[in-house]
């Protein structure tokens, strides 16, 4: 620099006020730097420090407005079967769409908006739907009549409302609103009253059914998140009065609540996060035993005579719907051709009024013994059977389990489906002989009875996407849900609303999708927290994703740029190259025949090869061949043969990229576990955890084996952890302590009872690492460490990005994360996002460090933890 400044370590080279600066570029003589200011270009000179903008005009004529019409056949998000069997109506695009029941086929329009729709259900009369919609940044409740084509909204009130629910009869709308009470429409009146006042899950991170009505109408039962978010059931009349709780359960997580047809007794599940959830069931008076004797007796009774049932001078003669006028006058005349009895709901009467018997009801709360880890569910309407979601080894598929005490399959959860895809709402017809639901975004219908497979039923849904429409609805939508939710409620000091009109203008401006995610990224930016962002969705294409396989194969690098052959230097154990044979020394030489030059690009050899037979061909090392020449019995001359490689050809089946990561992740435990091994002189073990997810937590259990456990103490290794939701039981796994021993009577000496018993325990002395890339649940897990002071933490800070977030969809495909809970230090009230976990032991390990074969923040831990144990240390380095 000109001015001299150039000996200083680091130093401002723009003076802004305000604007972002982002993307600096250096040119190769470093006299010019490039960066982008407010949207805009502008450059610096660094011989003069002079910054000005850089001015750019576009030539050619603008893009027009980019109309697409798009055809769907999956990505289905919500599914609503019709009270009479024979439609469904679900939801794409954010869009309303109706089909039948039998053939599928193309679907018929609903809404077009260009906001998004959610809530879809039918009127009890199947001619009609109720849905939210969002219009003008406020989600209200709609009713549709397919007959008409008229849209009218049922509610206008200035916040959200949420989950719509139709009385059975049809003439009551319950619903929430703005996450803070339980509302109740009558739709003839008009009128509307708040029946509760509760706190609710705001959408989209809403219970798949918070609330249900009694089968006679006259309660609701509902689930609000009471005192420590525990989420249990309470009941309130429809016609207003007191809510009373039934349940009192100490979990966190439900998802639906379903009351019996026969009104008797009200089923909810429960759980927490990392345990079993279970399906509970309330009786709601006292519960009766029934017996199979009975069903003999029935047969000896005479049957009651029938009385006409007389016509109800409130209801209205069934009259044929008028045609429909627009272009779809057709299709949507099909639909309403439903005046047949066929499929009508066959359920159990109800005799008399729903009664409740308050009184001891918390003892009458027992769990079904389904088995599973249970989630959404649906009781038939002839109360027979229970359908659950249930998941098991990180798949969901859905279960039969029957609720009728003399049936013949008796109390065991059937499975119904075993696809990989995620399964969701499932619903039966009114017959109760059928299951509707939706896998991987596509219809598919499966019979109750057993030995019964899935058959699809495929429908397809058209409609144009606007994208100068869409981009603002997609940007409002991500704006609104981060106003609801986000954790701070001041926003981290940012004027949010503020935020939104200076951005609209630019995302009304973006001419791609990727140009407005990018704006509004830049605006959920200014909040300037961990956890946040919007991710483009799936594809939704039907082509297979470009997939490179893997051989495990490391190569000299010297020897490529020099002779651009590819000579193997380390083979990853386990891998495909590793399981084929193949050794350090080889020279890779052809895949399926092609060979590799010094402009072959080997992994566009391996293109679409992951799990497929792929063969190689393979030199070994050349030696030169001692050969001698002339007659027996005279002087023979020896020469030597020009070094010729010995070829070979072998099989291999590439492994997928995630494989190969995870084999040299383990890999890398394995050699960290040996240094502190050597450098402990074997005193103490070493379990490293790569993130906190369920996976991890498993391989903790894994590791802390019986050498690791046998050691004096163990070194715990969260560095470059990226964090999860298990924080708590692997504290739990170093927290336990015995207070019991158990000695059999062929055992030398006692044992720690815990273990004994069959609970994870350490029981040792253990010392954990820490560094910058210990992120968000890793960061968790090192204050609880310290706050339980369960030994020294030695490394570096945490990141400081700690804070709660979910995941959820826009209108689009797109995924937007949406962090909602603040986490404090319960020691000293601190938040911890922007507030890094401090260590009691800094060490920064050098930059190459790696290289050397040391690593001097496992050599700190072990000195530390080897100088609290006293008496003999290890050796002083890795070396």
């Amino acid at each position: 620099m000109a001015d001299g400044r150039q000996r200083q370590q680091s130093y401002p080279l723009t003076s802004f006020k305000e604007g972002r600066v982002l993307w600096p570029t250096i040119s190769v003589d470093g006299q010019l730097i490039v960066f982008e200011r407010d949207f805009k270009i502008w450059s610096m000179d660094t011989r003069n420090g002079q910054v000005r903008e850089v001015n750019i005009r576009r030539r050619g004529a603008p893009a027009g407005n980019v109309v697409e019409r798009q055809r769907f056949t999956d990505r289905l998000q919500e599914l609503a079967l019709s009270p009479d069997g024979k439609k469904v109506a679900f939801i794409i695009h954010g869009e309303v769409f109706a089909a039948s029941a039998a053939e599928g086929g193309e679907a018929v329009r609903i809404t077009t908006t260009p906001g998004a729709e959610s809530d879809v259900s039918w009127l009890p009369d199947s001619r009609g739907l109720v849905y939210v919609g969002e219009r003008n940044g406020t989600a209200h409740v709609y009713r549709y009549d397919i007959g008409t084509g008229q849209e009218t909204a049922l509610t206008s009130a200035p916040a959200n409302d949420a989950a719509p629910r139709l009385s059975p009869d049809g003439r009551q709308l319950a619903y929430e609103h703005d996450a803070k009470e339980l509302r109740v429409l009558d739709l003839t009146t008009k009128k509307e009253k708040v029946i509760a006042s509760a706190s609710f899950d705001r959408p989209p991170l809403h219970a798949d059914r918070s609330f249900t009505w009694s089968p006679d109408g006259k309660w609701l039962a509902f689930m609000p998140n009471r005192g420590r978010r525990f989420t249990n059931v309470s009941v309130v009349p429809a016609a207003g009065g007191e809510a009373r709780p039934v349940s009192f359960v100490a979990n966190a997580n439900s998802t639906a609540v379903s009351w019996s047809p026969d009104g008797k007794y009200i089923l909810f599940d429960t759980g927490q996060r990392t345990e079993d959830a279970q399906i509970a069931r309330i009786d709601l008076q006292l519960r009766t035993p029934r017996f199979r004797e009975d069903q003999f007796r029935d047969l000896f009774r005479d049957p009651a005579p029938s009385v006409p049932t007389p016509t109800d001078k409130n209801t209205a003669p069934t009259l044929k719907p008028a045609a429909p006028a627009g272009p779809d006058r057709a299709a949507t005349a099909a639909l309403l051709d439903s005046t047949g009895t066929k499929g009508k709901a066959k359920t159990s009467p109800l005799k008399g009024p729903v009664s409740i018997n308050f009184t001891d009801i918390r003892r009458r709360l027992s769990l079904l013994p389904i088995g599973l880890n249970v989630g959404a569910h649906r009781i038939s309407p002839d109360g027979k059977w229970l359908v659950v979601t249930g998941y098991a080894a990180n798949q969901s598929n859905l279960y039969l389990y029957s609720l009728d005490e003399l049936g013949k399959e008796g109390s065991v959860a059937r499975q119904l489906t075993s696809t990989t895809g995620s399964k969701r709402e499932a619903q039966f017809s009114p017959d109760s002989k059928k299951i509707y639901y939706l896998d991987q975004g596509k219809i598919q219908v499966v019979p109750v009875e057993a030995g019964g497979k899935a058959q699809p039923l495929a429908v397809s849904a058209e409609m144009e996407v606007d994208f100068d429409q869409e981009k603002l609805a997609v940007f409002d939508q991500a704006w609104s849900y981060l106003h609801d939710h986000f954790a701070d409620a001041k926003f981290n000091g940012v004027d949010w609303t503020a935020e939104r009109a200076r951005y609209a203008p630019l995302i009304a401006g973006a001419e791609t999708p990727d140009e407005a995610r990018r704006l509004t990224n830049l605006m959920i930016g200014e909040l300037n927290a961990s956890h946040l962002g919007l991710n483009p969705g799936g594809s939704g294409s039907s082509g297979i994703a470009p997939a490179t396989g893997r051989l495990g194969l490391h190569f000299d690098a010297a020897e490529y740029e020099q002779h651009g052959r590819l000579r193997v230097t380390e083979v990853l154990p386990l891998s495909a190259g590793a399981l084929a044979g193949i050794r350090p020394g080889e020279i890779l030489e052809a895949v399926d025949g092609v060979p590799i030059t010094a402009t072959t690009n080997l992994e566009d050899l391996l293109q679409y090869k992951v799990n497929r037979r792929v063969t190689l061909r393979l030199a070994g090392a050349a030696t030169p061949t001692l050969t001698t020449s002339g007659k027996r019995g005279k002087k023979q001359k020896a020469t030597v043969a020009p070094a010729r490689a010995a070829t070979r050809e072998v099989v291999v089946r590439p492994l997928s990229r995630d494989t190969e990561k995870g084999l040299a992740y383990r890999q890398w435990v394995e050699e960290r576990r040996a240094y502190v091994d050597k450098v402990s002189g074997g005193r103490l073990g070493y379990v490293h955890m790569y993130d906190m997810s369920a996976n991890s937590l498993a391989q903790l259990y894994l590791d802390l084996d019986t050498e690791n456990l046998g050691r004096d103490g163990v070194v715990v290794d969260v560095r470059n952890n990226n964090g999860g939701f298990v924080n708590v039981y692997a504290i739990d796994v170093l927290t336990r302590r015995s207070y019991l021993t158990m000695t059999r009577r062929d055992q030398d000496g006692p044992m720690p009872a815990r273990a004994s018993l069959g609970q994870r325990t350490v029981e040792q002395p253990t010392i954990l690492v820490t560094n910058q890339h210990s992120l968000s649940d890793a960061e968790d897990f090192s204050e609880g460490y310290r706050a339980l002071k369960l030994g020294k933490v030695v490394g570096e800070p945490t990141g400081g990005w700690i804070i709660f977030t979910y995941n959820v969809s826009l209108l689009d495909g797109s995924s937007l994360r949406l962090p909602n809970t603040t986490i404090r230090a319960a020691r000293d009230g601190q938040i911890m996002e922007m507030n890094p976990r401090p260590v009691d032991v800094a060490v920064k390990r050098p930059i190459g460090e790696s290289y050397t074969g040391r690593d001097v923040q496992l050599d700190t831990a072990v000195k530390e933890l080897l100088e609290q144990l006293g008496s003999k240390t290890g050796s002083t380095g890795g070396q």
